[in-house]
């Protein structure tokens, strides 16, 4: 993180907390840049030496980082992140379904994607979120972008706290020269050469960037585990240079001789060898030729692999061979389970810096779209379908509801059979009182057409009844 001892960013001071903050930015920027080389193929193995043979230097890069960033961004936001109501009353909710409205416009799942891909490549995301520009509001008042870390970062306070004071973005201008965009709660500065080029006083009170840190060591989700990967590439490099090694094995002629013309014929398969050695001294020819125990060397591959995706925490390939295993039983063999749980952790962080970017959207929202939310209104809401004991959950569901004595919101809640517990009750509440209201004029409908019938069974016996003609 980058940090300043400056309690407050101002016109005076901006140019020199911005000097001092760039060398930590560039230094990151280093960082992120491998990492990011790592997460698209670019990895240590390039740079392999061979001693023995350097003609035969196999380079084979099995890109696990790729495998583990794809896994983990793909489990977290499976299903896009959505925004419930945080147990309001209906108006609550139709407004933060406005707000969703707002969110799908913008794609934000889309980009949400981008965020949790940059931090499990490097550690980190950055966001930055803006108004719309005035005629341009088309389906929401709000534009974010997903920035690149290598070029965008927020300085904090080093004090108590670590409140975020200045986000930067740099940027160049049409000559290809760098500048720094640089946003404070109060101010706009642009940054070059150390002197401010333009200033300008800014209207919404918050920092319009934000980081979504993977963790609080800022680790991407392979970055814990190169030297395993690494070995994975250097094993299987090596295997390959082994076949190509026993391929091309040297021949040896002991007590004998070839010349080359006779060698280059043989090699191609045209002629037999014809040996006359000393008198008294064996003459052989053979060929020089190992190569390395392919099992051993696989079983070496698998505990690597395994060992990575342990401490990733992502499930396993192993798989069983018992057929009667539970639904649960697989999830916690094969780390389903746990994948689960490094799921939920990440949530923690990223809903964090999703409060503080729901910050600057409610107030651009309750200004300009006349969208009247507060912060506490809202719950970030991870839609991950985890369907593993669906069948427990809703019995307990069920049972929960049959009680008398618990009521069917915290029954909702416990469950876990919905992400949108709230949603879910205001839904089911409404759908009961639609299927009693039905029953009720169902049965009104049938008292009053029995309340018929009897009316004209009765009137038609008293008419027979004074009639003289019947008997």
């Amino acid at each position: 993180m980058a940090y300043t001892n400056q309690k407050e960013i101002t016109p005076e001071n901006v140019s020199d907390v911005i000097g001092k903050a760039m060398p930590t930015h560039f230094r990151n920027k280093a960082e992120i840049q491998y990492l990011y080389d790592c997460f698209r193929g670019k990895q240590d193995i390039r740079l392999k030496e061979k001693v023995v043979r350097p003609e035969i230097n196999n380079k084979v890069m099995v890109n696990r980082a790729n495998e583990i960033v794809t896994f983990k961004t793909a489990y977290l936001l499976g299903e896009p992140l959505q925004y419930v109501s945080n147990g309001g009353n209906d108006s609550v909710s139709e407004k933060v379904n406005t707000l969703n409205e707002f969110m799908r416009a913008e794609s934000k799942d889309t980009k949400d994607k981008e965020i949790a891909d940059w931090m499990h490549i490097c550690g980190v995301g950055v966001r930055m979120v803006v108004p719309d520009e005035e005629g341009e509001e088309d389906g929401s008042p709000v534009c974010i972008y997903t920035l690149d870390p290598r070029d965008a970062f927020v300085i904090y306070y080093s004090g108590v706290g670590h409140k975020p004071l200045a986000g930067v973005l740099r940027q160049w201008d049409e000559e290809g020269k760098p500048y720094q965009c640089v946003y404070t709660r109060e101010w706009y500065f642009e940054i070059a050469g150390g002197e401010i080029k333009k200033q300008e006083a800014r209207t919404i009170p918050y920092i319009p960037i934000i980081e979504y840190p993977n963790n609080d060591a800022r680790m991407g989700a392979f970055e814990v585990v190169l030297p395993l990967l690494n070995a994975i590439n250097t094993v299987e490099s090596n295997r390959v240079d082994s076949i190509q090694d026993f391929v091309n094995a040297f021949d040896v002629f002991q007590n004998c001789e070839i010349d080359k013309n006779a060698y280059k014929s043989l090699s191609s398969g045209g002629m037999a060898v014809e040996i006359k050695g000393q008198p008294g001294m064996e003459a052989k020819v053979y060929r020089i030729a190992s190569e390395l125990n392919q099992t051993n060397t696989q079983t070496l591959v698998d505990d690597l692999y395994d060992t990575a995706l342990t401490i990733c925490g992502m499930p396993n390939r192993n798989g069983g061979s018992s057929t009667s295993d539970t639904g649960t039983a697989v999830i916690y063999r094969d780390g389903f389970a746990e994948a689960e749980s490094r799921a939920k952790d990440t949530e923690k962080t990223f809903i964090r810096s999703e409060r503080e970017f729901l910050r600057i959207v409610l107030y651009i929202c309750r200004n300009t779209a006349d969208l009247n939310l507060q912060l506490s209104d809202i719950k970030p809401e991870f839609t991950r379908k985890n369907l593993s004991n669906i069948q427990s959950k809703v019995q307990v569901l069920c049972e929960l509801l049959n009680n008398s004595k618990v009521h069917p919101k915290d029954a909702y809640d416990v469950s876990g059979v919905f992400a949108d517990a709230e949603g879910a009750y205001r839904r089911g509440m409404e759908w009961e009182k639609e299927q009693q209201e039905v029953l009720n004029r169902t049965l009104r409908d049938e008292l009053a057409a029995e309340r018929e019938s009897r009316n004209t069974e009765g009137g038609g016996e008293n008419e027979q009844g004074n009639n003289p003609d019947v008997e």
